[in-house]
């Protein structure tokens, strides 16, 4: 009988926005001959810098980084198709003998790639997106809520390219997303879990923080021009910290107002985040891996 594969060894760097993720998971290439694969859902977007915080080019060029941008912006760009691509940068990364290190915030993410969920394969239906574009976040929800209601409570408010995926999925496969996902049986990588976290009220000032920061390297600069190139595409206008600013550009709120707004949905996203991290019992909070090289 042949014996089974030895599973390649992968580094996950999890944790809510500001909790310095970037900065661990260059730290940890370095000393342990390591790549890094980032995870995180806006880093794929061409232009989407500042308000991402985005590993500078000084980070990237120190250790390699994959998974960063890749596309522009007006692509769909799933949680699928970066599975897909982030298993590729594994395979090339440990033909190498180097350490695969997934740093980001994405928890869908790892949890397609690393914690063996399968997300169900519905292609995009860019006639019933138009459709459904029409309506109100509130309109959207309460049709979801008919079909899924599960589902419709999770969606943060206003997330509308969301719903519309999860109406998209629904509606194509006549059943909730509960009945439409599952767990395969075995993981395919030796996985170990980090988490980082602060106390509430540093991580809640972190988040401030950068916030300043974003602001003073210029971010309504950088939200200017992207409105200028790509117009009000929805990965545009539904990112946190593009919609904020151009809240302040419509001239609906003044600057400072914006950025209070930017620092209370950071906070609550980052709420979410760890959350979401928490549900896995493998994560190992603020302890340095285990993993050492021959």
């Amino acid at each position: 009988m042949k014996a089974n594969r030895k599973k390649n060894k992968v580094i996950a760097v999890v944790g809510a926005t500001a909790s310095g993720k970037t900065a661990y998971a260059v730290e940890l290439a370095k000393k342990l001959g390591g790549e890094i694969i980032s995870a995180d859902s806006r880093l794929v977007y061409r232009g989407f810098d500042i308000g991402t915080a985005k590993p500078t080019m000084e980070e990237r060029e120190s250790i390699p980084h994959y998974l960063i941008d890749i596309v522009e912006p007006e692509f769909d760009y799933s949680a699928a198709l970066w599975a897909k691509e982030a298993e590729k940068c594994i395979e090339c990364i440990t033909s190498r003998g180097k350490v695969p290190i997934i740093a980001g915030g994405t928890g869908l993410y790892f949890r397609i790639l690393l914690e063996n969920y399968d997300l169900p394969q519905v292609e995009p239906n860019y006639e019933l997106r138009r459709e459904l574009d029409a309506f109100s976040f509130d309109e959207l929800q309460a049709r979801l809520a008919l079909i899924d209601p599960e589902t419709a409570a999770k969606i943060e408010k206003n997330d509308r390219k969301k719903i519309i995926r999860a109406l998209e999925i629904v509606e194509t496969l006549k059943l909730p997303m509960s009945k439409v996902r599952g767990v395969k049986s075995e993981g395919k990588y030796d996985v170990e879990w980090i988490g980082l976290n602060f106390p509430r009220e540093e991580l809640y000032e972190r988040i401030n923080r950068r916030v300043d920061i974003m602001i003073e390297k210029g971010l309504v600069d950088e939200t200017r021009r992207l409105l200028e190139k790509h117009g009000r595409i929805p990965n545009l206008t539904d990112t946190i910290g593009y919609r904020e600013i151009i809240g302040y550009l419509d001239g609906k709120c003044t600057l400072e107002e914006a950025c209070s707004i930017l620092k209370q949905n950071s906070r609550r996203y980052a709420k979410r985040q760890l959350t979401w991290f928490r549900k896995n019992p493998l994560i190992k909070w603020n302890v340095y891996p285990e993993l050492k090289l021959k």
